[in-house]
Parts: structure tokens; C-alpha cells; sequence
């Protein structure tokens, strides 16, 4: 059985590497964190924030809405206020085709 690490899982993440996760700039992070009171960091004496995995599934869902689904900041707002759940929900839809297409196409250049 071939040996396999296990991938480090962090409590809290700076906002350079959420950043870094989403591909944008720590300001649209701050901007987020300002606009969405979902959005709520730990921060330390000096300010610095750090972010929990909670506050990155509910970046991702932002992320989501404002960047693919191309909603504005008040109709972002307000889907997750009235419907957050289906909200979630037909993200795990999309994340999961996403992933399914990234695997076949795999699959294609393999063969």
C-alpha cells in the first residue's frame, strides 16, 4: 500500500493567502469583509486578520456570485440573506461539475 501524506489543515489563514486562494487582491478581501457581515476574521493587537475556514466558504460563495454569477454587491447580499441555503447548495452543484470536467479532461490528455 503506497504511503500517502496527509494535507496539513490550518486553523487560520492570513489574508494574503486567501487572497492568493481566490486569485485577487487583499483590498477586494477587506471590501468583502466591510460589504458582508458573514465575513467576520479574527484579528490580532496589531490588526492583522485571520481567517477562519467558515469565513472561506462564505468567500468562495461571494466569490461565486459577484465573479461567475456576475450579481451586484446588494443582489449578492440579498441572496444570501433570503436563500442562503439553496445558495450553497447550487454552488456544491457547480464546484462539483467543475471538478468532474477538470478530471475528464484529464482523462483526454492522457489518452
Amino acid at each position: 500500500m503506497p504511503y500517502k501524506e496527509k494535507k496539513v489543515e490550518k486553523f487560520y489563514y492570513s489574508i494574503g493567502e486567501v487572497a492568493e486562494m481566490f486569485n485577487v487582491n487583499t483590498s477586494l478581501i477587506r471590501f468583502w469583509e466591510k460589504n458582508f457581515d458573514i465575513i467576520k476574521p479574527h484579528k490580532n493587537k496589531k490588526g492583522n486578520r485571520f481567517f477562519t475556514k467558515e469565513d472561506i466558504e462564505n468567500l468562495k460563495l461571494i466569490h461565486h456570485l459577484v465573479k461567475d454569477q456576475r450579481l451586484t454587491l446588494e443582489g449578492t447580499r440579498k441572496k444570501l440573506t433570503e436563500n442562503k441555503q439553496d445558495t450553497i447548495h447550487n454552488y456544491e452543484i457547480v464546484d462539483t461539475l467543475k471538478k468532474i470536467k477538470e478530471m475528464l479532461l484529464e482523462i483526454r490528455e492522457e489518452l
